[in-house]
Order: structure tokens, then sequence, then C-alpha cells
């Protein structure tokens, strides 16, 4: 029997039982009125009046009046350059400690996002809340006893001008409680290897010394690490390096893509279990076992809103046109995708984090991730959004019994004429223009506005099959290897040629 396990599930057994369940609803309005409090003094509390707001009779009705939508270019301008250089008091009390550079999808130019000692706190909460969720899952008390691989960006913060900087997920794991340091891997002088491929080499090297019980990270890159520790160790499969691995923790990326090609690295099915940690902020995670859908995190220091998702609400660069309406946990509906907004305890203030979510049930505040504003497609009309995309390609994926892990696309002019380009990170040997036949179809039977669009203005779809591992290179030509990079799904016509010059120099 393993005392150790079972003494720490009973305890998570023990406080889940205990934990009183969360009103979502009262803890939303609970939290705006505790940010605003907090921030009243600020430079931003005063412009905006927070003062009044908290006085007034519906706060939130007052707080989405008063105050615009930022993006975080919008937001940097106007008031976080202030917080950049080193002022105080700006959108939020005192100064931050750190600041997540996110390397994301958008541009090479890292931003600067302002993490506080109570965002800190708040991700750290709801890392407690994720761990206390794992009650309602069948996993046997051996499990709570194993190690748990982070593969996140590096621990080892650059100081500037008087903070800490990196990506949130090497900030997250530097400030890790002292009890769970035993568990964590691949331990900290690994984790603060800056180089990812010099990290993942050692992690090879370790690998036997560590008993793995869950992996947590991006998915693209944690499947590129397990290849690469199978091929170090000449194995057939990730189990017979750690044979009690049993649950995967995703983050902020939809798992659906990765998921064929993530099981073949696997000697036996595990647990996959979603969680939604962004640079801004820890905002959902899976709470049971029945769906993969997330809880939003209500009562933990950030305020929601949701905007109906919609083409004549959304700006050509992906931001929000201000006269757009938003709605509070308490007005959404289900079947309807909404642009979520932020406002935390690290003084982002109706902040469009960029993601797309649909509730999937109100009550228990679940959501799932759609896709990105930046990455809905529109042009003549098509409105393509990045579910509908990941939804054609999985039954491509199971018509060819195949793997399509990556891909991305942009509408451009041939000939006077706009098409779809899509480049697919596939093996399968199909002709191209038999594929982009299929993709096309697939689209026309899903989406009617695609439907028409093809019709009309959309002259066509193109396609274009390349090895998966030029995906992972040209993030890694553009930013930083692994941490929180992902790929951009949908490109403008200047990006476009950048990549498919990339392509070409690799003779495809």
């Amino acid at each position: 029997m393993n005392i150790k396990g079972s003494l720490i599930k009973g305890a998570i057994h023990l406080k889940d039982a205990l934990t009183p369940s969360v009103n979502h609803i009262q803890a939303q309005e609970e939290v705006l009125l505790s940010l605003l409090n907090t921030a009243k003094d600020t430079e931003f509390g005063n412009k905006y009046q927070f003062s009044k707001i908290l006085n007034s009779k519906i706060p939130a009705r007052m707080f989405a009046k008063k105050i615009p939508y930022f993006d975080y270019h919008k937001l940097k301008d106007e008031w976080w350059n202030r917080t950049i250089d080193g002022e105080e008091n700006i959108t939020w009390p005192g100064s931050p400690n750190y600041f997540a550079l996110s390397s994301g999808t958008t541009g090479k130019k890292s931003k600067r996002i302002p993490v506080t000692d109570e965002m800190i706190n708040s991700i750290r909460a709801a890392g407690i809340q994720q761990v206390e969720a794992l009650s309602n899952f069948e996993l046997p008390a051996s499990f709570f006893s194993k190690d748990i691989m982070m593969l996140g960006s590096s621990t080892e913060l650059n100081e500037r001008n008087g903070h800490l900087e990196g990506e949130i997920s090497g900030i997250s794991a530097s400030k890790i409680p002292f009890w769970f340091e035993g568990f964590y891997k691949p331990g900290k002088e690994i984790a603060k290897i800056d180089d990812w491929d010099e990290r993942v080499e050692m992690i090879c090297k370790k690998a036997k010394e560590f008993d793995i019980g869950a992996l947590s990270g991006i998915p693209s890159w944690m499947e590129l690490m397990l290849e690469k520790v199978i091929d170090y160790h000449q194995v057939k499969n990730i189990h017979e390096v750690w044979p009690n691995l049993e649950v995967y923790t995703s983050g902020g990326v939809a798992f659906a893509p990765y998921e064929k090609s993530f099981n073949r690295l696997l000697g036996k099915p595990i647990m996959v279990i979603d969680t939604y940690l962004a640079s801004e902020g820890f905002i959902a995670f899976q709470e049971r076992p029945e769906t993969d859908a997330m809880r939003l995190v209500t009562n933990n220091g950030i305020y929601f809103e949701f905007v109906p998702f919609s083409p004549k609400y959304i700006n050509q660069d992906g931001s929000l046109k201000q006269d757009a309406p938003s709605v509070t946990l308490a007005n959404v509906e289900t079947n309807q995708d909404y642009v979520l907004l932020i406002s935390t305890v690290s003084g982002a203030w109706r902040y469009l984090i960029g993601d797309t979510i649909e509730f999937t049930d109100i009550e228990r505040a679940e959501i799932k991730i759609t896709g990105r504003t930046k990455f809905f497609l529109n042009v003549v009309g098509s409105q393509l959004s990045v579910n509908k995309m990941n939804a054609a390609l999985r039954k491509l994926e199971k018509e060819y019994d195949s793997v399509i892990s990556e891909f991305t696309l942009s509408a451009v002019r041939i000939n006077d004429k706009f098409y779809h380009h899509w480049y697919l990170g596939t093996t399968v040997s199909e002709e191209n223009e038999t594929l982009a036949l299929k993709l096309d179809k697939l689209l026309k039977d899903a989406n009617k506005n695609y439907k028409v669009a093809r019709s009309k203005a959309l002259h066509g779809v193109k396609v274009t099959t390349v090895s998966p591992s030029i995906f992972s290179d040209w993030s890694g030509s553009q930013k930083k290897k692994g941490g929180q990079v992902k790929m951009e799904r949908v490109m403008g016509e200047e990006k476009f040629a950048l990549w498919e010059e990339f392509v070409r120099s690799y003779g495809n």
C-alpha cells in the first residue's frame, strides 16, 4: 500500500468535502467590488471614478458603461508604459515585481504584462483548487505520490529596471511552494536552463531517475519533448520510461488537434485534463471527468465579462469596437461564442485577452475555448472560426486514418481572386488538390456563411501538406522555443509570405 499517496489523496478528498460550492454569480460580484475598492485611488481608478461606481446601485452596469474596452496595445500605450517605466499606482496599487513576457502567437516582439504579488497568489490558489478537483477523478492513491513534469519556459528570470521578467510558466514555476518542490520535475536546476533544446536534452538524460505521474504543458512542445525522450532511450513509447504516467494537463490550447499524434507516444491511455492558464492569469480548469469543459475561476481575483462574438463587433486587427455590447456571467447563454474580457488583480481592466469561448454549463460556469479573435477569418464573408477549422480537420483526419496535428492558413489573392491557402502539418499522402476539394466540402457542409462566400467572392481552396516539424521550427525561428509559444492559425498576407519563404527553405 502506498501510505504517502493514500494520505495525500485522503486529505484532498476531505478538503474538497469541507469546501462549500461556489455561487459563481455572487463570487463575481464580490470580485468586482474588491478590484474596484483596491484600485480606487490609482490613477486609473481616479480617471474612471471607481468610487462613484462602488456607490452606484448596480456597480457592474456602471463599470461597463464608464470603462472602455482595452486590448494589450491600448492599455500599454495609455497606461502600462508608465508602469513598465517604474511609476507606481497607475492601474494597480504599487509597482509589480514581475512582468510576464507573452510570446503567444502574434509577432516577434514580446508583450510585457504586469504580474503583481496578488496575481501570483491568485495563480497559486487556482492551482490548489485544481489539485483539490482531482478528488473528482478516479485516480489511484499511488498517483498522489508521483512526480509532476512541468514543461514551461525557463525559471531563470531576467532583471530589468528593478523587476524580474519571464514567461508566466517560468514565473509560476519559480514561485512554487516549498511543499511541492519534492514533486516538481525537471527540478530547479534544469528548469533554469534558458535554451529549450538544451533543457530537453537534460530531461532526456535524467528521465529514468524521475517517477512521472503527470505532465503539464503546451501540447505541441510536450509532444516534442516526449519524442526526444523516447528516441534517447530507444524505446517504443513513453510508458517504457515513465510507467506510472497517468495524467496530462493541457494548457490554454485545444487538445483535439494533437490527440492522435499524442496518443501514439503512449503505451496505455492516460487522462487528459484541460487547463486555461494565460499570461494574464489562471482563467479556468477542468473540474470533473464527465466533460472536457473547464470551470471559470470566479472567486479568485479575476472579473469576467463577455461580448457576443460577431464580425460586426470586431475590428480588422482583432480588437473590439467600443460600441460592442457586453454581458456578465448572470446573463450568458449556451450555444453562443463570446469574446472574453477580464479585469484582474494585476491592473488589467476590461481587457481583451484574445480568446473566444462558449458556455457548456452556465450553472457550473463551465466553458470551452473556441478560438482567437485574431484567428477569425472573415475575408469576403467566409466567417471561419478556429473551432470550425478544427472540426473540419478532425473529419479529414478520420477519413484518412491519419494525423493533422498543425495547420495555418491565409486569405490570398491569385490573379485578383481570393483563395484560402491552407498548410497542413501531416503525413497524409493524398494529392493536395484532392485534400483541398474534401476540406472545402467539409467546410461548406458545416458553415452556411462559408458556403455562401464560396458561391460568390471566395474563389477556391488550396492545400499544401508539409512535415509537422516545420511548424515547431517556424515557432522557434520567430520566438523562443517551448513555454507558452503557440502557432498562428490564421496569418495576414505579409506574415504568410514570410511563412511560405520559410517553408521553401526546407525544400517543400
